[in-house]
């Protein structure tokens, strides 16, 4: 189906209607406002389908920083809102949003996306306006000169910064026999990737890497043979409900007594939605959780704020991401004093922030976020006291640009 595909800023803008509009219009100047209007930022997110559960939390979280934005004066008195649109895990209906919320909404940024594939035709459109775009998804693509333009900036870790984090850790300690078991879309591709060139050098092996298409929900014809070839790690390179269906039948299975249970994405919603005891020992990597806040001031505050708007609950590391892509927006809008673009993007690229896990920067070639990684472990059933307190933060590799690909590699000239 469509959504499972790798959909690139090329084959969009060749085989969509609203792609031949927007190369015939190019990169049109953006009409001028009225200083006193609402700052609008447009938040295209899958709202329904298998990643919706993270989505919500998303919006959750990102109602929060326009609330901090507008409770302290906003920019001058303007107030800023959030336009949230359903993209339904689907390429072209998130281009098909984002150009509706820029040709009709006025917004003036647009934040937002939880797919690899997705994320690439909703920069192509923002691309092609000259509209900012703050992507809260993991991609590699999205950082290469390909795909990336001065408009683009990269929020969340990328599939090559987790997969190194977590293909170390997990190489290192519970061994190099691996099988894959992949979403079959961008984001599982580049994770693959991203472990087996970790594993170079460390004499890691793939025994296979077995694809099934997003929103599967029967597993049952791949779990035989991830048995028959005996591998020391089964690694999960899925997402959302995949992941809870995925884990949940390869626990039932009893693939766990003898095979290390990993993903280079380990989601807060969805050990919630699986429950202890399927994710007992699983293993992988996140861009936060929320226990940080016993040691980063900043990880408390926002913790604080997300309890004090949804009743004691804490925040999802996709959550997180919400709040930080809006954040970093309003922030560069304060302190260029205006919402011109060009005067935003020179004050994304100064931000040297820190919102909610530690200090971040948006390196200059590719306006990727410099930040940590967390290796994290589910706990036993036995271990959990606290309902919102079902990881151990097991590892935290810091942030530093040389787990990043070079700009070079990139195709970016510096």
């Amino acid at each position: 189906m469509e959504q499972t595909r790798d959909v690139s800023r090329r084959s969009f803008l060749k085989t969509t209607a609203s792609g031949a509009v927007l190369l015939a219009a190019g990169f049109r100047a953006r009409p001028a406002y009225s200083q006193a209007e609402t700052i609008r930022i447009g938040f295209p997110v899958p709202l329904t389908g298998p990643f919706g559960t993270e989505a919500k939390d998303q919006v959750a979280a990102a109602e929060i920083a326009i609330k901090e934005f507008n409770d302290a004066g906003g920019l001058g008195g303007r107030k800023a809102e959030l336009l949230v649109r359903d993209d339904k895990l689907n390429p072209g209906e998130g281009a098909t949003r984002t150009q509706e919320l820029i040709e009709k909404d006025k917004v003036h940024f647009v934040v937002g996306s939880l797919s690899a594939a997705v994320q690439l035709s909703i920069n192509a459109v923002t691309k092609a306006r000259g509209v900012i775009f703050v992507s809260i998804s993991q991609s590699d693509a999205i950082n290469e000169a390909k795909d990336w333009s001065k408009y683009t900036f990269h929020e969340a870790l990328n599939p090559h910064m987790t997969s190194g984090a977590v293909g170390l850790y997990v190489f290192g300690k519970f061994g190099k026999r691996v099988v894959f078991l992949t979403a079959d879309y961008a984001y599982g591709h580049e994770m693959v990737r991203g472990f087996q060139r970790a594993g170079q050098g460390m004499g890691v092996e793939t025994l296979a890497d077995l694809r099934h298409p997003l929103g599967t929900t029967d597993y049952s014809t791949f779990l035989p043979r991830i048995q028959a070839l005996k591998p020391d790690i089964l690694m999960f390179c899925n997402f959302g409900k995949d992941q809870v269906n995925a884990i949940k039948q390869a626990t039932e299975f009893g693939l766990k007594k003898a095979i290390k249970f990993a993903s280079p994405v380990l989601l807060y919603t969805a050990r919630l939605g699986g429950g202890a005891e399927a994710f007992e020992g699983v293993v992988g990597g996140t861009s936060y959780y929320w226990r940080l806040e016993e040691k980063v001031p900043s990880a408390k505050a926002f913790n604080e704020k997300f309890r004090a708007a949804h009743k004691g609950a804490v925040p999802s590391d996709y959550g997180a991401l919400g709040y930080a892509g809006v954040r970093s927006v309003l922030t560069a809008v304060k302190n260029a004093g205006s919402t011109e673009t060009d005067k935003v993007i020179a004050a994304l690229r100064a931000l040297k922030y820190d919102w909610y896990k530690g200090p971040q920067y948006y390196r200059g070639c590719d306006h990727q976020s410099v930040q940590s990684v967390l290796i994290i472990e589910s706990k036993k059933a036995s271990q959990v006291k606290d309902p919102h307190d079902v990881f151990d933060i097991v590892h935290i590799d810091p942030p530093d640009e040389k787990s990043l690909r070079s700009c070079q590699e990139l195709g970016h000239k510096a």
